[in-house]
């Protein structure tokens, strides 16, 4: 078991899917992960669903916006950040290159939030605890365990994210099979990037993937195919580190499953 009450500022702290379908997407995940199901209002017709494990907040899922949806928009899972201050950080992200998609806003009580782009065009959320610091369960089975970037240029990613978040990166060691490089959070290994697959069309943009852990890849990438979900890669292993697949669940959201090695 893996609680938290509190996390460190620069920890992705909050998976939350914003989905076309957001009834058939909670059925899909509640069955894959086994989490439970919390339907809060957000507004007339409205709800926002929190998966929790073990009666603990996991994750989130909501219905895209209209203005996404006429953007064009696809199902997504967002990526949170918890910071200390998120107009400090939003302000020092947009001096590093970064767009603000939308400025630092309250949400009721639980905290406040803005939503930035870095400069190679990855969208993701800064997030400031209030009543909600965010993922109350991580790095266990149905929990986020890690957050990986795509990006077709690492190197400018490198920069704009160990300043904003003073992240320690670690790359892979040369003649390694494929570039990657590992980020830790005060000493804590927690998110990756790698360079951008080359069958990747173009107009798609950079993005961040939630790893969620399972205690079978194979036996849950089965279950998932089975309810219409598509694999993508694998399954398959990670060398030294464990077994993983990337998945997208029957709305077109992506996401991966990871066991690590000896878990």
């Amino acid at each position: 078991m893996a609680d938290y009450d509190t996390l460190e500022p620069g920890t992705f702290c909050w998976p939350e899917l914003a989905t076309s379908d957001q009834k058939a997407a909670t059925t899909f995940y509640s069955k894959l992960f086994g989490w439970q199901v919390s339907d809060m209002p957000m507004g007339p017709g409205e709800t926002y669903t929190i998966f929790k494990l073990r009666g603990r907040d996991a994750s989130a899922a909501c219905t895209l916006r209209q203005q996404e949806k006429e953007m064009g928009v696809p199902p997504h899972w967002n990526a949170y950040v918890s910071v200390k201050n998120v107009d400090e950080s939003t302000k020092k992200a947009q001096g590093l290159g970064a767009t603000v998609l939308a400025p630092p806003f309250d949400v009721m009580d639980a905290g406040r939030m803005s939503v930035v782009q870095d400069p190679t065009g990855a969208a993701f959320c800064l997030w400031q605890a209030g009543k909600s610091t965010g993922a109350k369960v991580l790095g266990e089975p149905g929990a986020l365990c890690w957050t990986e970037l795509s990006t077709r240029d690492t190197k400018k990613a490198e920069s704009f994210y160990t300043q904003l978040f003073g992240w320690t990166p670690k790359h892979s060691s040369p003649g390694a099979p494929m570039e990657y490089t590992e980020f830790s959070v005060n000493g804590k290994p927690g998110v990756g990037m790698m360079n951008m697959p080359p069958m990747v069309p173009a107009q798609v943009p950079a993005f961040w993937l939630p790893y969620f852990q399972v205690t079978d890849v194979d036996a849950t990438a089965s279950n998932a195919k089975a309810m219409g979900a598509q694999v993508m890669a694998g399954p398959q292993d990670i060398m030294d580190a464990g077994r993983f697949a990337v998945l997208t669940d029957p709305q077109g959201a992506s996401f991966a499953i990871y066991k690590p090695k000896g878990a």
